[in-house]
């Protein structure tokens, strides 16, 4: 802890440590919806598989992951939470993930003092969000020998110069010199992220003997034991920048989601006329009323029907046209595949759920991987992208009317989905998770 607080005090599940002799999975991620579901999904098939697993998340997120089947131990508050999701900064692009990093910083020790209540003898591995692998790393003060699986998301966390899309807002185009990008990477490196990380991260590693570390994202690549991407080699490519250690996965399946029946008045509503718009900006964004306001403003100008979906519903039009309906969360899986088009933030969720479903996209990226995302779906030819911060009424109605009527935006629809059915995501990625864990070799892609 670096605010000389009294750290927390862990009580683990009822069976968590019984002496077996498979290792316990410790699951670490943060985030919102869109990163703590698919290590929720993951953890629900290791448990499947026969494996212990302990998920260690914000406690914000801890009735989620227990109504899931999945134990937990939790960090920080829920005011802490409320407060990260009410900072207008955590959606700009620049503020970001300082506003992010604030948050976590005082919990970077939460781990460490997890795997100190456990028996020497009881043999123990991390799966771990990205963000989380500071956090992880600090845990080998106790456990030197701990094996961290680092999962990714999203390729762009991986800062690849080979495959360097957009630094942010910025798009980068395809003949600027490698030589060029890997000094835009140090540029962002040494004038963003570094002084707004290592400053709390290394005063943390300090505090019980660990060396300081010169470079963040440095340390988050080359911590882990071993890499894996949660996305497929078409949707990214393994690049030669990219970690020794990683190998390829693909999309972490969101099935589970899709066995949601939809409530009455959604399916009454899908059926009442033409297949509706879904609109979101993600389920942690609560400061998009000018997202909605152009969005109903679009809609009234094309003449369809849509559908808003945000648990936060102060930031939406009042009152909304009976042609619009307001939902708080939806299942994608069913949802996308009975609607014309979505209109989203480009978390890697929704568009892989899009992807699967063959819906057209409009993504309009604020901030984090979502540039990056909106990019590689536009190349694959079933989406658009509309920046945030140029978002205006005519611009989303012209993409959108274009998008639901283009036969070669619908045929690459068709392709896209017909990829994602050909493979058994889970079970292939699961063996790919179990091999990175436990040290067999995996195949780098």
């Amino acid at each position: 802890m670096t605010d000389g607080s009294k750290p927390p005090t862990f009580a683990l599940p009822h069976g968590v440590l019984d002496q077996t002799p498979n290792s316990l999975i410790v699951v670490a991620a943060s985030g919102t919806g869109g990163d703590i579901f698919p290590f929720i999904t993951l953890s629900q098939g290791l448990l499947e598989r026969g494996h212990r697993v302990l998920m260690l998340v914000p406690q914000f997120h801890e009735s989620i992951v227990l109504a899931a089947g999945v134990p937990c131990q939790t960090f920080g508050t829920h005011d802490e939470w409320r407060a990260l999701l009410n900072d207008p900064d955590l959606w700009d692009e620049r503020k970001g993930w300082g506003v992010i990093w604030s948050r976590l910083a005082p919990h970077l020790g939460a781990l460490r003092q997890l795997l100190q209540q456990f028996s020497a003898n009881d043999s123990c591995v991390v799966l771990s969000h990205p963000i989380l692998i500071p956090m992880a790393a600090l845990a080998r003060s106790v456990r030197p020998d701990l094996r961290i699986v680092a999962g990714h998301l999203a390729p762009s966390n991986l800062c690849s110069s080979h495959d360097m899309l957009t630094a942010g807002s910025l798009r980068i185009p395809d003949w600027i010199p490698i030589s060029w990008r890997q000094a835009l990477w140090k540029l962002i490196h040494k004038g963003w992220i570094n002084p707004v990380t290592l400053p709390s991260l290394n005063a943390t590693r300090g505090q019980i003997g660990q060396p300081p570390v010169p470079h963040f994202f440095e340390h988050m690549l080359t911590a882990p034991s071993a890499s894996l991407g949660f996305f497929p080699n078409w949707y990214a490519a393994v690049q030669p920048d990219w970690p020794q250690s990683f190998s390829e996965g693909e999309f972490v399946s969101t099935t589970a989601q899709g066995k949601v029946a939809f409530s009455p008045e959604l399916e009454q509503f899908l059926s009442g006329g033409a297949p509706p718009i879904v609109f979101t900006p993600g389920t942690g964004h609560q400061h998009a009323a000018r997202y909605f306001n152009t969005a109903l403003k679009a809609l009234k100008r094309l003449g369809r029907r849509g559908i808003f979906v945000t648990p936060h519903a102060a930031q939406l039009p009042d009152p909304l046209p009976s042609s619009v309906m307001w939902q708080a969360h939806a299942p994608f899986a069913s949802l996308l595949p009975r609607v014309a088009a979505v209109v989203h933030h480009g978390g890697i969720g929704t568009t892989a759920d899009a992807f699967r479903a063959g819906t057209p996209q409009l993504i309009v990226p604020f901030a984090y991987d979502q540039f990056d995302n909106g990019l590689r779906a536009k190349r694959l030819g079933v989406a658009d992208v509309l920046q945030a911060k140029r978002l205006s009424v005519g611009r989303m109605q012209k993409r959108l009317a274009h998008l639901l009527v283009s036969h070669d935006v619908a045929q690459a629809c068709r392709a896209i989905a017909q990829k994602m059915a050909q493979k058994h995501e889970l079970p292939w990625l699961l063996d790919r998770i179990e091999a990175a864990l436990f040290g067999a070799a995996a195949s780098r892609g």
